[in-house]
């Protein structure tokens, strides 16, 4: 397939492009900033000019390919709710030059945009919560609205992503811990996040789109759910920081805008995906990356 990759020199897009390619795919990767461009092109990708501030400019590259792969994300959350407006545009822009054909979308979520009861993990049949809910579930409501108008659109919903240097929103909690000489976790710290490793991922998404299945959504998780304490204890433990209990009230000084996500409990399981996908993560688990993460 030639596959047209959004946010290609990010961090868990830079790994999809190289599977792809390695799996014998072409791919057309956009860049924003000029300095990444060789890297994209040295991994063998056709380099595409574009940004998600400007959703017109990836349609010619989305028309010219057999199928789309949407990992862009602005992830400044000061902006957040803004954010997810753009992605709905973005999502807009791609499926209006798909619609009508058998070429897949796959766009990018969270597995928190599931609703379920409390305590229970997220499945890929869940309903999706709604944006006054949670802002990023636009994502998924554009999603939804250009399967309606005939796009072949499925859902990747993303756990925390990690490597030994990245840990999707740990990374910011690390900052704020580094920032602050404290590690904190919210009362006892058994609320959980999932997690999978970034090789992972980045062959998930990979066979979703080999597989193009219409209305498919998959949950990239490979640990259901690690405790809150837990991550704070082993990174507390590899930084030499303090680790402490806080309240819920004193989340909010302490985590800044993270704190309405610190404290929730969000497991989630990948049991469809994997019988779907013959999908079986294998990378290192997130506690062993983070007994790895620099200490500078």
């Amino acid at each position: 397939m030639r596959v047209f990759v959004t946010g290609a020199t990010g961090f868990i897009g830079s790994l999809v492009v190289k599977d792809l390619i390695a799996a014998g795919h072409q791919v057309i990767g956009v860049y924003r900033s000029e300095e990444k461009a060789p890297a994209l092109a040295a991994a063998g990708a056709e380099v595409y000019r574009g940004s998600i501030d400007d959703p017109d400019s990836l349609k010619d590259g989305a028309s010219r390919s057999d199928g789309v792969i949407h990992l862009a994300f602005n992830h400044d959350f000061s902006k957040f709710v803004a954010n997810c407006q753009t992605d709905r545009r973005v999502i807009n822009a791609l499926g209006s030059v798909l619609a009508g054909s058998d070429r897949p979308l796959i766009v990018t979520s969270g597995t928190a945009i599931a609703k379920v009861a409390p305590g229970e993990p997220a499945t890929e049949d869940a309903p999706a919560i709604t944006p006054n809910d949670f802002p990023r579930a636009a994502s998924e409501e554009a999603t939804a609205e250009a399967a309606a108008s005939g796009v072949n659109t499925s859902v990747v919903r993303l756990p925390q992503v990690h490597d030994p240097e990245r840990q999707g929103l740990i990374s910011p909690w690390i900052a704020i811990a580094r920032e602050k000489g404290l590690l904190a976790y919210i009362g006892e710290g058994r609320n959980r996040w999932p997690a999978a490793h970034i090789s992972d991922v980045a062959r998930l998404y990979r066979l979703a789109i080999e597989r193009s299945e219409p209305g498919a959504i998959y949950n990239a998780v490979a640990e259901e759910g690690v405790p809150a304490r837990n991550i704070a204890e082993t990174v507390g433990r590899r930084l030499k920081l303090p680790v402490k209990s806080i309240s819920p009230e004193e989340a909010g000084g302490y985590f800044g805008w993270l704190a309405h996500l610190a404290g929730r409990d969000m497991p989630a399981s990948s049991a469809q995906t994997q019988k779907k996908l013959g999908w079986r993560p294998i990378g290192p688990g997130l506690i062993a990356d983070l007994e790895r993460l620099p200490v500078s």
